[in-house]
């Protein structure tokens, strides 16, 4: 009887303890259940306060703790969360986007894009995966706007990891020179990137504390060189296998949309980039080119303004600010645009920008609610795009958007574009009343520029090749960016070098994979 009671107790122990541990799974995400979280199926959704923890793209602006001290307040009224974000910057993202998914800590939501690793990650399992359920669930407002294209766009093995913005990006890639510079160079427009030396030159010779390509170690780095090929064929911006500007890898000309591809040191991608190659030596050899770009962690645009860069590169969004600033300082900026052969360049696909949830996030669902507020509810866009009304923009009495009476864009803590905010819904925003003349001028000439082509939109799935890939990454860091800077004693030298090295490191294995899948993508198509 003794032993009945015991064991009746110790069973009743037993259930008692499981029933705490169960609760406690449950409030603290430890449980891998998906789906419907338990406190959604309550009354109350939102009960529980939750903290969730995000990672963008770039450097936090100095006014972010004030935003997002506003950004939390609305939050907390709405679902009950908060939000800790943080910050991958430029020159780490090879290196860290990838560690950081792997290393278990928990990660509500991160930035995610077809230039940022998204297949490579959804391939190994980084990311959850995102149903059109789960989304109508809880991204309302997104998928009332996000067409069925832009939903297809993020299929990874017939499964989505992302959210897309729901607006397709319109932006090319420009960079900016003085026009002051220009005149004193002889030159009232540009109309090939290789023929800019009498510019350069002119900075060599009269402006002593200006580096004609004053270079960064992650976005510049490879962009000349990049502008020098897109001047030759129609250069994608990156491998589509690695999806990397400055790793060696498998291209397609994106001008004659052949749907043909090749290894970049076989022909004819091999002598177009001896011809860039040989290009940027001789302006690397004459002092153009700052000497360690590897060691910069400044980007030419956050330095042109102010006199250290004579270009400034980057994109029709990201540059905005600079043709302000510039023009508070009395500088005029001519844009100067990349683009292919034929005067166009391609249109960007649905996963230029977007925000994917971790594979480790505690808090998918209200993570995803919180998305949805911020991506299309304007108060929060603006927020997050824009900064603090009143301090960082106003609403000018014809609907742009203006600075405050007393701010500048040198002064301005909340640059727009510059918080990595950038999956936001920009069509929800009016034109900008500090736009400058010409950068009116070049946006009313995107759409002209733009263009579908064969492989917009292709995703490679590295699965089979991942260990290849690596490889080649490695040896580009080693063999090619020496050469995408001038930094080589001879060009033809070097490219028997890269080229050996590369094969060895399994490139040719790559190629096939590329093909194969290129072929089943087209093939798609039809």
């Amino acid at each position: 009887m003794r032993r009945v009671i015991f064991g009746s107790i110790s069973v009743l122990i037993l259930a008692a303890v499981l029933l705490v541990w169960l609760s406690g799974a449950f409030r603290h995400g430890d449980l891998p259940a998906r789906g419907i979280a338990p406190e959604a199926a309550s009354d109350n959704p939102y009960k529980n306060e939750v903290k969730l923890t995000g990672y963008l793209i770039g450097e936090a602006p100095p006014g972010l703790p004030e935003v997002l001290r506003a950004l939390n307040d609305k939050l907390k009224q709405d679902i009950n969360a908060t939000l800790e974000l943080n910050y991958i910057a430029w020159d780490q993202l090879a290196s860290r986007y990838s560690l950081l998914l792997e290393s278990g800590e928990n990660i509500d939501f991160i930035f995610a894009a077809d230039w940022s690793f998204y297949t490579a990650e959804a391939s190994r399992g980084a990311f959850m995966p995102l149903s059109k359920e789960m989304l109508r669930s809880y991204m309302p407002r997104h998928m009332a706007l996000m067409p069925e294209e832009a939903f297809q766009a993020t299929l990874v093995n017939g499964q989505s990891y992302m959210i897309p913005t729901a607006a397709q990006e319109r932006k090319i890639n420009l960079a900016l020179f003085r026009k002051d510079i220009m005149a004193k160079a002889g030159l009232s427009e540009i109309t090939a990137f290789s023929e800019i030396e009498p510019y350069l030159a002119e900075i060599k010779k009269s402006y002593p504390d200006m580096t004609p390509l004053n270079l960064d170690s992650q976005f510049d780095l490879s962009t000349p060189y990049g502008y020098l090929m897109a001047e030759q064929i129609g250069w994608p911006g990156a491998p589509f296998d690695s999806g990397d500007p400055s790793a060696q890898g498998i291209v397609g000309d994106m001008d004659r949309n052949s749907g043909e591809l090749w290894s970049m040191v076989e022909e004819p991608m091999l002598s177009v980039q001896k011809n860039a190659a040989r290009i940027m030596k001789d302006w690397y050899d004459k002092g153009y080119v700052n000497r360690n770009p590897f060691a910069n962690q400044v980007r030419s645009k956050e330095n042109f303004c102010y006199g250290k860069s004579g270009i400034a590169f980057g994109n029709s969004n990201d540059l905005v600010q600079v043709f302000t600033l510039c023009r508070e300082k009395g500088i005029e900026v001519y844009p100067f645009p990349m683009l292919y052969p034929s005067g166009t360049t391609s249109q960007s696909s649905w996963l230029n920008n977007g925000v994917a949830i971790s594979a480790n996030s505690r808090h998918p669902e209200r993570a995803l609610q919180a998305l949805d507020l911020i991506m299309q509810e304007p108060s929060y866009a603006y927020l997050a795009y824009y900064g603090i009304e009143g301090l960082n923009y106003t609403i000018e009495s014809d609907g742009r958007i203006g600075l405050p009476e007393g701010v500048s864009a040198e002064s301005n803590t909340y640059p727009p574009d510059a918080s990595g905010f950038w999956f936001v819904n920009k069509e929800l925003f009016p034109p900008m009343a500090v736009w400058t003349d010409s950068y009116a001028e070049m946006r009313e000439q995107i759409d002209g520029y733009l263009k579908p082509t064969t492989y917009l939109g292709f995703l490679f799935n590295s699965g089979n090749v991942k260990t290849e890939i690596a490889n080649l990454k490695s040896i580009s860091i080693e063999y090619a960016q020496p050469i995408y800077i001038g930094a080589v004693e001879d060009v033809d030298t070097a490219f028997v070098r890269l080229a050996g090295q590369l094969k060895a490191a399994g490139i040719d294995k790559v190629k096939a994979e590329a093909e194969k899948q290129a072929a089943a993508f087209l093939q798609g198509k039809q």
